[in-house]
C-alpha cells in the first residue's frame, strides 16, 4: 500500500566512482554543450521483485533502446511527462506491469525504499559525453507468490524487454560482488552453475535457453562498446538488498 512520500527516507544517491559527472567536474574542457545540460536531471524507478522462493527477477533491456541497450536491469523507466505527481510505488507498479504484465493486486506483496542511483548515459566518458542523467529510486517488493506463479502471468513487452531470468540468491550474491571499474572481481560465492535459465523473446514468441552464468558476472569496460551485463545501478540495489537479508 502506498505510503506518504513524507514518510519515506530519503538517503543521499549514490554513483560509481567513474561517474562521468564526477569526471567532468575534475576535466572543465570537457564541459558539455548547452543542449545536453539544459535537458536537466531526470526521475527514475525501479523495481526489484523478490518471489515467495527467494528469487529475484530481472530483464535485459531490448536492443532497440537507446540507452543501456542489452543490460540487464530489473523493471522500471524514467519519469515521463507529469507522471512525478503519482507515489514511487505507483509508478513501480505501473512500470512492472508495463514491461512483464505482471500486475499485483494490493495484499499479494509488501515493499520498502532501498535506495537512490546516479545513473548517467553512456555509463563512461569513454564512450562519449553523457546525454541522460537520472536519479533512480530502487524500490524492493516482496511478492507473496512463487516464481512460477508470477511466470504463468509473465507477458513481457518485446519493445522493452528481449528476455527475462528468475535469478537465485547465490548468483545474486555474485553479481552484486562484481565491481564496475574495479580490477578484479569480489569475493561471491565460489560455486556457481556454468549456466543459467532464460526465457528470451523474439516476434511475439517466448523460449528458454542457457545463458552463461559468466554473461552476468561481466563488469562495464573501461574502453569501448559496452558488453551485455548487470547494469551498476543494479548491483548497488544487490548490495542493499543483501545487507537487508
Amino acid at each position: 500500500r502506498p505510503v506518504p512520500s513524507g514518510h519515506l527516507p530519503h538517503p543521499p544517491p549514490q554513483r560509481p566512482s567513474f561517474c562521468p559527472a564526477k569526471r567532468l567536474g575534475e576535466q572543465p574542457e570537457l564541459a558539455l554543450p548547452a543542449e545536453l545540460r539544459g535537458r536537466g536531471v531526470a526521475a527514475g524507478v525501479a523495481v526489484l521483485l523478490q518471489t515467495s522462493t527467494g528469487r529475484i527477477l530481472l530483464t535485459r533491456r531490448a536492443g532497440t533502446l537507446s540507452i543501456f541497450p542489452n543490460v540487464w536491469v530489473p523493471p522500471g523507466e524514467s519519469g515521463r511527462g507529469g507522471e512525478w505527481k503519482y507515489r514511487l510505488l505507483d509508478v513501480g507498479l505501473r512500470e512492472l506491469e508495463e514491461e512483464t504484465g505482471l500486475h499485483l493486486e494490493v495484499g499479494t506483496f509488501s515493499w520498502r525504499m532501498l535506495g537512490l542511483w546516479e545513473s548517467i548515459y553512456p555509463p563512461m566518458l569513454s564512450q562519449g559525453l553523457p546525454r541522460r542523467h537520472h536519479i533512480v529510486t530502487y524500490l524492493l517488493l516482496l511478492s507473496t507468490e512463487s516464481h512460477e506463479q508470477l511466470e504463468a502471468r509473465m507477458c513481457p513487452s518485446e519493445s522493452e524487454v528481449s528476455a527475462y531470468a528468475w535469478l537465485e540468491p547465490p548468483v545474486l550474491e555474485a553479481i552484486a560482488a562484481t565491481e564496475d571499474g574495479a580490477e578484479s572481481l569480489g569475493n561471491g560465492p565460489s560455486a556457481l552453475p556454468a549456466t543459467i535459465g532464460i526465457t528470451e523473446l523474439s516476434n511475439g514468441s517466448s523460449s528458454t535457453t542457457q545463458l552463461p552464468t559468466s554473461t552476468f558476472l561481466n563488469t562495464a569496460p573501461a574502453e569501448g562498446e559496452d558488453v551485455e551485463r548487470v547494469s551498476t545501478g543494479t548491483k548497488f540495489a544487490l548490495q542493499l538488498w543483501l545487507e537487508s537479508l
